[in-house]
Order: C-alpha cells, then sequence, then structure tokens
C-alpha cells in the first residue's frame, strides 16, 4: 500500500490524480443499491482510476458546453457514483458548484439560487422538473444538463456530454482566494445563507481529517452525508454510500446502515446524533457490533450522553466516538473522544456546565467574546471575556470561510475583520467558554438564549439537567413573552415510556429537579410537545423558534 501524507495546496480535486496513481485499485466508492435484504445487499463501485477517469471524460465535456471556470453551477444528483465524478470534474475545470439542501424548503431554495445567481444547472430529472414549476434560477440559468433522462427542459444529458474514451483533464491550479463552491447552510439555526469555500479551505479540511483524526488512505467510510463523503477520495480513503435519504437520517433504516458497514469492513463511520441514537437502539436491541471500525464521527449537534454510550458498547475495545464541533462556515473547529467526554465531562454537564466540546484542531484558534448582537467590524483584545465566563465563541484559521455569497449584511453580522493582518474570524453563533485545561465547552446558540429580569439563562446547560430524568427524551428551554415580562418555559418531549408517569406526576418531578439548581430554580413553567421539530441536515438541531411560538399560542 502506498501512502501519500503530504500537505496540499491547490486545487481540491488534484488529490484525486494523485491518489489513483499512487493506488489505482483502490476502492473509492461503494453505493448501496435500494431493495437487498439484510446481508444480500448490491452494491455499484469505483476504484480511485475508475472515479478519476470518469471525472475527467465528464471534465471535457462541461468545458465543451461551456461550463468551465468561475461558472457557478448548481448540483442536485443524489449520493451515486454520477455525484462523485461530476463533483470532483467541476472542481476540475474551476467551476464553482453550489450546493443546497432540497429539504429546507421551496422557498428558501428558491431564495437561494437567485442569490447564488447560477449559470449552469445541473440535476436528476426530479430536480429540473422543480425546477421548471418553481422557477429556480430561472433569470440566470442558460446551461442545463440532466444526470438520467432528459424530457421537455432541453439542455444536454450526462451520457451526452461525457467523452467515451479516456483523456486526462489537469485540474486547473486556482488563485488562492479563487472560489472554489457555495456551500448552503441548512437554515436550522436562521436563513439559509452560502458560505464561500476556496480551494485552501478544502485542502486545510483533508489536512485535518489526515492529522487529527488519524485518517490514512486504506480506510472505507461508511458516509451518511453526501457533501463530506468527498473527502474520502480526496484522502484515499473509500465512500461508502448506505441506502437511505441523507435529508432525513432519523428514518433511515438502521439495518441498511449496519449492512453497509458490515459488506464493506468499514473503518470510519460519519454520522449525525440522530443517527448516533437510532443505530445504537437498533444494535443493542439486535446484538450487533462492529469489529471493523476504527472510529465514529458525530457531528451536527451534540449527542446526548445515554446514546453515545449506548453506541460505544457496539465498538471493539480502545474505539471511540469523536463528537466533532464546527459550522458550515468553519469545520471541523473540536472535538473530543467519549472517552474522556463520557469519563471526565458527563457529571459536570448533567449538572448545567454545558456540553465539553473538546480542544480545537490544529490551526484553528478559539477565542471568547463579550456577547452582543451588533456587528463587529474590527478585531480588538478588549472583546475577550474573563477565563471562565460564558461569552460567544469565534474562531479564526485556514477552515473558517470569509464571507457569504451576496449577502453582505449576514457577512457584517458573522465576520470580524483583524485590522492589521490578513485575518478573519468568524462568530459561531453559539456561547460557551474554556475550562481551566483549556476545553472548549458550549451553552447554547446565542440567539436561543433566555434574557429575563433575573438574569440570562442558556439553553444546553439548562436542558441538560432535566435530561437526566429517564421519563424524558429532550427538552427545550425557550422564552415566552407574556405583559411585558420573559416566562422561561421548558417544552417537553416525553420518552415513548414514561414508566407510568403521567403530565401532572412529571411535571412535579421536573420542579423537584429545578428547585436542586441555580441554573434551573427559575424555571417554573413546563408545556409538553409530541415531538420536536428539527433541522432536515442531521435530524438533531431543534428549531426552538417554531417552540417558542408554539408555546406562546398554549399560553393564550
Amino acid at each position: 500500500m502506498t501512502t501519500d501524507t503530504s500537505s496540499q495546496t491547490g486545487n481540491i480535486a488534484a488529490h484525486l490524480p494523485r491518489m489513483a496513481a499512487l493506488n489505482p485499485d483502490n476502492l473509492a466508492v461503494s453505493v448501496q443499491l435500494p431493495g437487498g435484504s439484510t446481508g444480500s445487499h448490491e452494491y455499484t463501485t469505483y476504484t480511485l482510476k475508475e472515479l478519476d477517469d470518469a471525472s475527467d471524460r465528464i471534465a471535457h465535456g462541461l468545458d465543451r458546453i461551456g461550463i468551465s471556470r468561475g461558472v457557478r453551477t448548481v448540483l442536485m444528483v443524489k449520493p451515486s457514483l454520477d455525484f462523485f465524478a461530476m463533483t470532483f470534474a467541476l472542481f476540475k475545470v474551476g467551476a464553482v458548484p453550489v450546493f443546497v439542501d432540497p429539504g429546507m424548503g421551496i422557498k428558501n431554495l428558491k431564495t437561494c439560487l437567485a442569490e447564488a445567481e447560477p449559470a449552469a444547472f445541473i440535476g436528476i430529472p426530479k430536480a429540473h422538473v422543480a425546477r421548471k414549476l418553481f422557477g429556480w434560477g430561472k433569470p440566470t440559468v442558460k446551461t442545463l444538463v440532466t444526470v438520467g433522462r432528459k424530457l421537455f427542459w432541453g439542455g444536454y444529458t450526462l451520457d451526452g456530454i461525457t467523452l467515451k474514451e479516456s483523456k486526462a483533464y489537469p485540474p486547473i491550479q486556482p488563485k488562492p482566494d479563487e472560489t472554489a463552491a457555495i456551500l448552503f447552510t441548512s437554515g436550522s439555526t436562521g436563513i439559509p445563507k452560502g458560505a464561500v469555500y476556496t480551494h485552501e479551505v478544502f485542502n486545510a479540511q483533508v489536512d485535518i481529517l489526515r492529522e487529527d483524526y488519524k485518517i490514512t488512505p486504506d480506510e472505507k467510510d461508511l458516509a451518511t452525508f453526501p457533501l463530506f463523503a468527498l473527502f474520502g477520495p480526496a484522502l484515499g480513503m473509500a465512500a461508502i454510500i448506505p441506502d437511505m435519504d441523507a435529508s432525513k437520517p432519523a428514518d433511515s433504516n438502521p439495518q441498511h446502515i449496519i449492512d453497509a458497514i458490515h459488506d464493506n469492513d468499514a473503518t470510519n463511520f460519519f454520522a449525525s446524533p440522530a443517527l448516533i441514537e437510532l443505530v445504537g437502539q437498533h444494535g443493542i436491541a439486535n446484538g450487533v457490533t462492529f469489529p471493523t471500525l476504527k472510529r465514529v464521527i458525530s457531528a451536527g449537534a451534540p449527542a446526548n450522553n445515554p446514546s453515545l454510550e449506548r453506541f460505544c458498547k457496539l465498538l471493539p475495545e480502545g474505539v471511540q466516538i469523536f463528537p466533532s464541533y464546527g459550522a458550515t462556515e468553519a469545520l471541523p473547529v473540536a472535538f473530543i473522544g467519549t472517552d474522556e467526554q463520557l469519563g471526565d465531562t458527563v457529571e459536570a454537564t448533567e449538572q448545567g456546565a454545558g456540553v465539553c466540546v473538546g480542544r480545537t484542531v490544529h490551526g484553528v484558534e478559539a477565542s471568547i467574546i463579550k456577547i452582543t448582537d451588533d456587528p463587529i467590524p474590527l478585531w480588538e483584545n478588549a472583546l475577550h471575556c474573563a477565563p471562565g465566563e460564558i461569552g460567544e465563541i469565534t474562531v479564526t484559521g485556514p477552515v473558517v470561510t470569509k464571507s457569504y455569497y451576496n449577502r453582505d449584511e449576514s457577512t457584517r453580522l458573522a465576520k470580524i475583520v483583524h485590522p492589521e493582518q490578513d485575518i478573519t474570524y468568524h462568530r459561531m453563533g453559539d456561547v460557551g467558554y474554556f475550562d481551566e485545561q483549556g476545553r472548549l465547552w458550549m451553552c447554547g446558540r446565542k440567539t436561543h438564549r433566555v434574557v429575563t429580569e433575573d438574569g440570562t439563562l442558556f439553553t444546553i446547560p439548562v436542558e441538560r439537567i432535566f435530561n437526566t430524568h429517564p421519563a424524558v427524551k429532550r427538552t427545550a428551554l425557550v422564552g415566552v413573552e407574556k405583559g411585558g415580562i420573559t416566562i422561561p418555559t421548558l417544552c417537553v418531549e416525553k420518552e415513548a415510556n414514561t414508566g407510568g408517569l403521567d403530565d401532572d406526576a412529571l411535571t412535579a418531578a421536573l420542579l423537584e429537579i429545578a428547585k436542586q439548581h441555580d441554573t434551573t430554580r427559575p424555571i417554573q413553567n413546563f408545556m409538553f410537545h409530541g415531538g420536536f421539530p428539527v433541522d432536515v441536515r442531521h435530524n438533531a438541531k431543534i428549531f426552538r423558534e417554531q417552540l417558542a411560538e408554539w408555546a406562546k399560542d398554549k399560553f393564550s
């Protein structure tokens, strides 16, 4: 096995031909086909050389029809061999792929695509039908490519533009700040915004995955978030794509995930907290183990401790889950292993300390600054909070994006520029603090803090205290305005089995818990909700704004 561990610069797609030259026959992508039963799934695959050749042949076709350097191109293709080949082809020609979550809603999709001003649209037939029906990109899109059967909308097909013979396409060499892609946030914590990625940011992410997570080219990644599955081939690591709807991980068939890990001897599993919970529950109930896994990476929102403890029982001795902290605009920022999280921080979390997200990855510097909702144009040391004080988390480093596309006001609110150096700080929108060991603790979203006459309450410290009750699945702190006063209110989602407790008895129990902590003592109002609304990307971030409106209506 030949490996390449040198730090790379330039076009992110250049990793693929490099890895293909080193290990041409290594698996690059394996896609689980629908319809299989336990232990008898079929897969369609590419080796590294096959993926590199396919992306070259597509790149020549894209160049020929005018999808070339700097052309913003919407890509709406399901996780598949075509998705991987097309994405690397777009990077090779220097086009700017625009990635959006289809689950963000029709209105948000139209707004996001209007802001991105794409000149080209590549999608499956279903995406083109929706584009025509809802007018996505209508003012600017000139070039259409259909991955599959083309119907009434015109343009080209992927098969029609792809060269039939192999012919290398050298990736363009980008300028340092040249846009590589526009990645839209899911909108789970506000309006979806297009983060501008450069090739330098992508390359920095590859380096961190290699160095901090110790990922090597001989590995296989069970990837449940399509965009970040692309890092696999760039690292020489195979990407295994299970049969699931990536926008609804909580609704996945856990057996498909388990089979994909077992069938492909996966060594890495990238999963949202919703999947950690789903697969963990199913695995424990059915005696499942994962002997080939070397690590599990969880991202999207903080996973709860019981869920992590449960899943760890499925792993070989010494193998950990690594809950990772970051955002579309800055990823990754920090991570922690479950040995440390469950062994050293869990008690503090359940006593209201927040969630420990660990230490920052190499090259990333985090700071805690005083909380404000106003823009901060220039960085100054006076922004820093006192040690141990809860403030807003800001980060700087090679994985930090510098702007949003066509969103100057959002950029102004989220970015701080150093007055003398070429440094951009991203305001994560989360609040937290550093402990005495230099570990970062997260206490929730800044916009979700509940400000009352008696002080400020932060979501995670409050919620994790109440979540310790066995009849509680999860909770969400919101503020309800009544008579000019903000009433801190806890929305409660119960476990299916409450142990025989009715709502009145559970409310009494939660009131007793509230009395035991300074953090929770102000909370006297509890409301039971049948199922929290969550984000479309990871099914883990709670839409507290919607719950606040629901609670307000219940008050009326």
